[in-house]
């Protein structure tokens, strides 16, 4: 449910990444031991999730500050800042790496004195703190917005938040059954969020991504909760490709669409227009684990995320209640 589960230090010079793309089947520990193997481990889906990734991004920028370190030749901001640079590149939808970096960046120049990878240490630590918080208060918020006998559709993987929020409902004698997207081409839905809610004793069932609107059409799901790589100001939400159709659907046969959004919106982006769609390597739809599905003349085309305007919406929860789309920027 956590990160530090999954990514975390061994000893001072190297984190060791659980690879996502693995599980369930297995924990495979990937070895990064600089800020360019974790910013690869990155670009290959090794972490997922926007908070998630951001803090990976940050234990990058402690790797590459080790490194300084260990070399004994002083503090070189403009190398920092170049290793940040490469991080931030990974994946540009999602706004959380972007402010991450630069928080770190800033703390460092603001503690030129102290030891850098110390100072980076200090801020993912309290940050890690503060994700489970705020996952923890956002599920709470999400399970008011749940009767017993619901059954809840999702898509990809949508955070701890999604899991807090089964929980507690759970834990409030609520009957409450999840229906999962696979989320084509890596599977989140199937191998995290399927996986994690069944562990916790959710009555869970596994769909296609072209399922989804046939099971609203005969009943079978009350309510749409998905997470959200980034919110605009104007109340647009950038979340994973496939999340707009769902949206659709879900206005068209009247089910509440709901979004679960964490700490708010991205106050330095005013219109979902403005947020960047991270096109991804097309061989990742035209091959299935390495595997080829189709012929060699196919293309393929993979734009990662999409953006579902504010009039989809029926609410977005973050820690401090559920607000209207269009209300988000006074949230």
């Amino acid at each position: 449910m956590h990160l530090e589960n999954n990514v975390y230090l061994e000893g001072e010079d190297a984190l060791i990444i659980i690879d996502r793309r693995k599980l369930p089947r297995s924990e495979a520990e990937v070895y990064c031991t600089d800020h360019v193997e974790v910013a690869r481990a990155i670009e290959q889906m090794m972490v997922q999730g926007a908070g998630d990734i951001a803090l990976t991004a940050g234990y990058g920028l402690y790797l590459a500050a080790r490194e300084m370190e260990r070399q004994d030749d002083g503090l070189d901001m403009a190398v920092l800042k170049q290793a940040a640079d490469r991080l931030c590149a990974t994946r540009p939808t999602g706004f959380h790496l972007a402010v991450l970096m630069g928080k770190l960046l800033e703390r460092v120049r603001k503690h030129a004195g102290g030891k850098a990878s110390e100072i980076i240490l200090a801020v993912l630590n309290k940050s890690l703190a503060r994700q489970r918080e705020i996952s923890q208060a956002t599920g709470r918020q999400a399970e008011t917005l749940l009767a017993s006998g619901d059954t809840v559709l999702t898509h990809c993987f949508a955070g701890a938040g999604l899991l807090y929020m089964f929980k507690y409902a759970k834990e409030n004698g609520k009957q409450i059954k999840a229906i999962c997207t696979e989320t084509r081409p890596y599977l989140q839905g199937a191998r995290l969020t399927a996986w994690s809610l069944s562990e916790m004793g959710i009555d869970t069932t596994l769909i296609t991504d072209n399922m989804a609107a046939y099971c609203m059409s005969k009943g079978m799901i009350q309510k749409v909760f998905t997470a959200a790589d980034r919110i605009a100001m104007d109340g647009a939400v950038a979340n994973k490709v496939g999340t707009l159709q769902l949206a659709i659907c879900a206005r068209h046969l009247d089910i509440p669409f709901y979004i679960l959004g964490y700490g708010g919106p991205d106050r330095r982006t005013l219109r979902g227009n403005d947020i960047p769609i991270e096109e991804r390597d097309p061989r990742e739809v035209i091959e299935f684990q390495g595997t080829p599905i189709t012929g060699e003349r196919v293309k393929a085309y993979y734009p990662a995320f999409d953006i579902t305007p504010p009039e989809l919406i029926t609410g977005i929860v973050t820690v401090s209640g559920v607000h209207k789309p269009l209300k988000i920027a006074s949230a």
